[in-house]
């Protein structure tokens, strides 16, 4: 007689793919807005997206329930420091909240792959890209989520980032206009809807300046 053993994990995998582009003066952020789980679509309209001050926003992919809790938590926590301080976190201090969050939770990790970027207390665009249990670093850009394996190599081609080794430290932050960079986004996201098959439906940039910030919305491929 076989055996049937029931399997359960706490952790589901969502899919979906996030991007984050600083420069000089402004940071581009994007995730696409398809929700699955296997081979089954649960939604094609779900922003991954969250704004967690006026310079600071999170894309995350990964368990989107977990992603939707270190959401609540972080507001919560943003909350509380407005509170206390009178004035609203800036990136770089809420990149080491969101690590300090991560680390805390490292023996049963929220199940989240998530960039972050804004603008630094300078105005200039910083990104900041973690694993799930919180280590993380400034980059000029990064990508995280099922399709970060395709998308990764192509922003390596065009943007050439420097060595975070070399000395004396090179700006990370990257030479394109904020009208290029959001192009870029725009045709990584194409290129990768191609081949990952849980990134797709629509594309969803946020991009942030000493303006404030705006949304723009792209539709890609939904088979």
């Amino acid at each position: 007689m076989t055996k049937h053993q029931a399997n359960w994990s706490p952790y589901d995998f969502n899919g979906g793919t996030c991007v984050a582009i600083a420069g000089a003066d402004y940071c581009v952020i994007a995730a696409d807005t398809r929700m699955s789980t296997g081979y089954s679509i649960l939604t094609r309209d779900y922003s991954k997206i969250c704004k967690l001050a006026d310079k600071c926003v999170m894309a995350s992919s990964g368990f989107q329930a977990d992603v939707r809790a270190l959401q609540k938590l972080l507001e919560a926590r943003h909350l509380t420091y407005q509170h206390q301080h009178n004035k609203q976190m800036t990136c770089p201090a809420m990149a080491q909240l969101l690590s300090n969050t991560l680390y805390y939770k490292r023996f049963f990790p929220y199940y989240s792959f998530n960039v972050l970027g804004g603008l630094d207390d300078k105005g200039k665009g910083c990104v900041f890209t973690y694993d799930a249990v919180g280590s993380y670093e400034r980059v000029g850009y990064s990508s995280q989520g099922s399709g970060a394996k395709l998308i990764m190599p192509f922003l390596d081609n065009q943007l050439k980032s420097p060595s975070p080794l070399l000395l004396p430290a090179q700006d990370a932050v990257t030479p394109l206009t904020e009208a290029e960079a959001v192009d870029l986004v725009k045709t990584a996201f194409a290129s990768a809807t191609e081949r990952d098959i849980y990134t797709g439906d629509k594309l969803e940039i946020v991009v942030l300046n000493a303006e404030g910030d705006r949304r723009e919305y792209m539709n890609l491929r939904k088979d």
